[in-house]
């Protein structure tokens, strides 16, 4: 049994070798949370099969496709996950220290192998567990917020595309107009009811639209870039499918519970809510530093016959104290900062809710305005007119008038549905953070 002590010490040390630390319930909370969105988000750590994309696909298609493969969202998940196990790092102890010491004269005189241990202060390791809790939370929320913010891009490239198209098509069917009455104006001149500067005004109104249309047109290549950038694809890659179907945000939430709403789930603000968490535990951990600091250790002469044991013990001394006073004064000094950008933030939110909201009604209102009463008058108007240029009552002058109140009520009646979409998408993902049903990755909300 001479050998029993050194077995002892193998034995120890190999027991120590893959030990397992006790785990926070923020710990095994944030673990729960991250494990549910992993699964469906990077399962092992590899992008899941993305959906198959054409022009007839549903929009909802073009969302999970753009938030699974957009390289913002997934370096937000990437910090999330770092931050979650920075968790398990920080409320671990120190490694223990496999130590040696010998006496060495003309022989070996003792030969003491040994084993200490740091042990920090109590309640030092749980508020640096909480401060990485809370770092974890924050980055929870900078996730979803990216997530939001590509669904946004998305849909913003997405109804600006569509009602391009609807742009092009009417200022098409205006110059297929122009070309009719311009038809009209040379029949006028020919049995002499018209002067040619009819028909010149007309190819003149022709010209105008044309380069519009050409404008137009050429306006798709940077928004077709930027609704490949919002799908997360790169220069190289094929261009997308533009959808052909068209499809609306839908706000499930009442006017009146939108902004009580976005102030309990908008993930800016619970982002900020997690940094003052974060702080507190900060200063809980800076108040920490008074408590010293403690190593344990034990060591063993197994050249002496008994072997002689000898424990060792230290603690650090506090002793700095307008260093631990800086520490404190630091953290507290980050929590109010915090609170400062959460009131800021607040404001903020109350700001934008308000423009948002007025940029939805006031679009509305014109287009009610326009469905109801602008546009079927201008189109009375516009008959009306080509009628009685063709009687020789009205001169071409108020025909091209006419025309021209028609191209510009559908131009606005376009305009009005696309500010109004914006603002629709805008008001859901920004504004209150709905997570769209494509971003159901499994997340939960973390308190």
């Amino acid at each position: 049994m001479k050998n029993s002590p050194a077995k002892c010490s193998f034995l120890l040390l190999v027991l120590l070798t893959g030990c397992r630390g006790i785990r926070t319930p923020e710990e095994q909370a944030a673990q729960q949370a991250f494990s549910g969105v992993e699964k469906r988000y990077r399962p092992d750590s590899t992008k899941p099969k993305l959906p198959e994309l054409n022009a007839n696909a549903p929009l909802s298609d073009f969302l999970r496709y753009a938030l699974l493969n957009n390289p913002e969202v997934e370096a937000a998940y990437y910090n999330w996950a770092a931050s979650v196990q920075r968790i398990t790092v920080e409320r671990s102890l120190p490694d223990p220290r496999l130590t040696f010491e010998s006496d060495i004269g003309d022989i070996l005189m003792t030969l003491m192998p040994g084993l200490m241990v740091d042990l920090p202060g109590p309640g030092k390791l749980r508020a640096a567990a909480a401060v990485a809790s809370a770092e974890s939370d924050r980055n929870y929320f900078e996730f979803k917020k990216s997530v939001l913010r590509a669904a946004l891009d998305l849909k913003r490239a997405y109804y600006e595309l569509f009602f391009l198209e609807q742009r092009v098509e009417v200022n098409r069917r205006m110059l297929a107009l122009l070309t009719d009455l311009e038809k009209l104006a040379r029949a006028q001149n020919e049995i002499a009811r018209a002067t040619l500067q009819d028909v010149l005004r007309a190819q003149i109104e022709q010209e105008r639209l044309q380069s519009e249309i050409t404008n137009l047109e050429d306006s798709r290549a940077p928004l077709k870039a930027q609704f490949k950038a919002a799908l997360g694809l790169l220069p190289p890659d094929p261009d997308p499918s533009i959808p052909v179907q068209f499809e609306s945000t839908v706000i499930n939430i009442s006017p009146d519970e939108i902004l009580s709403t976005a102030l309990r789930n908008n993930p800016r603000l619970r982002a900020l809510e997690a940094e003052i968490r974060q702080a507190d535990a900060a200063i809980r951990l800076a108040q920490r530093g008074r408590v010293p600091d403690f190593t344990l250790g034990l060591e063993v002469d197994v050249k002496a016959s008994p072997f002689i044991w000898r424990p060792q013990a230290g603690m650090t001394l506090p002793i700095w104290r307008d260093k631990i006073a800086a520490q404190i004064a630091a953290a507290q000094a980050e929590k109010r900062a915090a609170k400062a950008r959460l009131s800021a933030e607040e404001i903020r939110l109350a700001v934008e809710f308000a423009d948002r909201s007025f940029v939805l009604r006031e679009n509305e209102r014109n287009l009610r305005l326009l469905q109801e009463r602008l546009l079927p008058k201008a189109r009375n108007s516009l008959e009306i007119a080509q009628s009685g240029y063709g009687l020789s009552r009205v001169d071409f002058i108020n025909l091209i008038d006419a025309e021209r109140t028609l191209l510009e009520f559908e131009l606005a009646e376009v305009e009005a549905k696309t500010k109004r979409e914006i603002a629709l998408a805008e008001l859901s993902l920004l504004t209150v953070g709905e997570m769209p049903a494509e971003a159901n990755f499994g997340a939960v909300d973390r308190q």
